[in-house]
This record gives structure tokens, C-alpha cells and sequence, in this order.
């Protein structure tokens, strides 16, 4: 049994429809509208803002066996990216004042178009990332940015998808962090392949 099914088993009796959508999400075929990379991308970049240590080392292990070292890190630097502009812009447009809103940002962001992977799944990387920080501005942006690139607004729906189960799986993990025995699985439930 793989680390990210462990965990999954693991989740809480009340955390039935989180075990059940991670399960149909990352299990196999779980994601018809998005490529291996770019669901395993976007599972990374979400588990990396959700900030859920053991979350991210299962998801990571599961998608070291779906895509190339060069896409998770490319998730990972999403997230980072996102860590910070995330907080810049929300901090921005609730201030609420125009002349803030038009001043540069003024930092570093290279890694925005220096990534070396697909511009169209860096996005839907960078919206899974925002989505779970909360951030509207940088939501918008990516979603732009994908459907600019030829994403289709299944596949931006199916990384929305991802965000949230990953945020809700790291929230659960961390309500109860010291679970040791798996919840044992009901019938029907998918599991991870």
C-alpha cells in the first residue's frame, strides 16, 4: 500500500467524502481532463501550500511515479512563488487603495516564466497553489493565464478539484496528527493505484 493510500485510509471517520475524492481524483483514471503531469503537478503545488509535511512527502512518492523530476519541481516552485504573491496581492486588494494597486510588486518572480515546463500547466500549477492560499487576484490570474494557454475550463475546474481535497486532507491530517491505525475502507471506496 502506497503512503498517500496509508494517509487516506488514515482520515477520519468524518473525513468520509475527503477519503472518497481523494481516492477518485489520484487513483488511477481519476483525472481524464488533465494529464498525469499536470495532475500530479497541480497535487504537489496544493500539498506544498497546504503546508501538511506528511500530506506532501505521500503525494510527492505517488507522483514520482506519474512524471519526470523536472515537473515536481516545477510544482514546488509554483508553490513557493505563490507563498509570497499570494500574500502580496490579497494584502493589496484588501487595502482597497488604488494608488497601492498601481505601485510594482518590486520582487523577484523569474521563476514565473523560467520554470522549463509548459507555460499552460505552470498556470493550472500556480492555481492550485492560489486557490488553496485564497488569494483572488492570483486565482483570476491563473485562470486566465491557462485558458490563454489552451487550457480548457474542465481541466481548470478538474486543478480546483485537486485544491481542495488536498487542502481538505491537510486539514484533516493536522486535526488529528496522531493517527496511527488506517480507517478501514467501506466497500466501493476507489483506492490509489
Amino acid at each position: 500500500m502506497s503512503e498517500l493510500e496509508t494517509l487516506r485510509q488514515a482520515l477520519p471517520d468524518y473525513g468520509k467524502d475527503i477519503r472518497l475524492n481523494l481516492g477518485s481524483l489520484l487513483g488511477s483514471g481519476g483525472m481524464p481532463e488533465l494529464t498525469a503531469a499536470q495532475t500530479w503537478g497541480c497535487a504537489i503545488a496544493a500539498a506544498v501550500a497546504a503546508r501538511q509535511p506528511a500530506l506532501l512527502r505521500a503525494v510527492e512518492a505517488e507522483a514520482a511515479r506519474a512524471i519526470d523530476p523536472a515537473t515536481a519541481e516545477a510544482a514546488r516552485t509554483a508553490a513557493a512563488l505563490m507563498a509570497m504573491t499570494n500574500v502580496y496581492y490579497r494584502a493589496v486588494h484588501m487595502a482597497g487603495d488604488a494608488d497601492l494597486a498601481k505601485l510594482p510588486a518590486g520582487l523577484r518572480m523569474n521563476a514565473l516564466t523560467r520554470h522549463g515546463i509548459a507555460q499552460a500547466d505552470f498556470e493550472l500549477f500556480g492555481l492550485a497553489a492560489s486557490a488553496v492560499k485564497g488569494c483572488e487576484g492570483c486565482t483570476r490570474a491563473h485562470v486566465d493565464g491557462a485558458r490563454k494557454h489552451g487550457v480548457s475550463i474542465q481541466a481548470v475546474q478538474a486543478a480546483l478539484r485537486i485544491a481542495a481535497v488536498i487542502h481538505a486532507a491537510a486539514t484533516l491530517l493536522d486535526a488529528v496528527p496522531t493517527a496511527t491505525s488506517a480507517a478501514p475502507m467501506t466497500a466501493g471506496e476507489p483506492a490509489l493505484a
